[in-house]
């Protein structure tokens, strides 16, 4: 192969490189998970201070206490990178807690027990593509919640899981079948005017940009 050819025909190796940022219960914990973390291929990390920029926040503590729920909580609200994902290192997190650390964007909990160089690794790298690592008793914790808020708090207004009230999923249904305003009203026996209000109350409220969008949304939150 002559120079040319080579040079005509470049292999680059592409990797994926995930930005992450240590918080410690402790600073030995902290020291040991940078000093881990640093030398492991396609992970970038970042300061302390540069938190709200990073893909995903390593937060290894002994205990999920109600201060490092709050401080997650911060985190998700100061984050400036909509992707931004947590993976918790701890002994253990209460039912109470976890709700909460999940809406704040955690999406793997390890064990501290088992949580070695390599496991805590994979669960960053597979959080990063929202792969959720949870142990099987906290995922049950979780559905229970999911169904308690629904029966509760969603059901009694007429909503879905993703905030979508009955007549919008309806209306959403025939947008998803490609019928348009006139169609979708003869349908279901509405006015042309309720259902454009149907559908512009449910963009402004959702931030959802156009039709297209909010199907998409619906589709993502199990409602069609």
């Amino acid at each position: 192969m002559t120079a040319r050819t080579a040079e005509a025909n470049p292999v680059r190796e592409r990797r994926e490189v995930i930005t992450v940022a240590v918080h410690a219960g402790d600073p030995v914990t902290g020291e040991g998970a940078v000093a881990c973390l640093r030398a492991m291929p396609g992970i970038t990390l970042l300061p302390p201070e540069r938190r709200c920029e990073a893909d995903v926040l390593l937060v290894t503590v002994h205990e999920a206490t109600e201060e490092v729920v709050c401080w997650m909580e911060r985190s998700a609200s100061e984050s400036t990178n909509s992707e931004m994902r947590i993976v918790l290192v701890a002994e253990t997190i209460s039912e109470h807690h976890l709700m909460r650390a999940v809406t704040s964007g955690m999406v793997s909990f390890v064990p501290r027990e088992e949580a070695n160089r390599d496991r805590v690794v994979k669960a960053i790298r597979d959080s990063s593509r929202d792969r959720a690592v949870v142990p099987e008793k906290m995922l049950g914790w979780l559905l229970e919640q999911v169904r308690t808020i629904q029966r509760t708090v969603l059901a009694p207004q007429g909503l879905t899981a993703g905030g979508l009230q009955e007549r919008e999923v309806e209306v959403l249904k025939l947008l998803a079948d490609g019928l348009d305003t006139v169609e979708i009203a003869q349908q279901l026996n509405y006015s042309e005017r309720t259902i454009k209000n149907i559908v512009s109350g449910m963009l402004t409220r959702l931030n959802l940009r156009n039709r297209s969008h909010a199907v998409a949304y619906a589709m993502r939150c199990g409602a069609l």
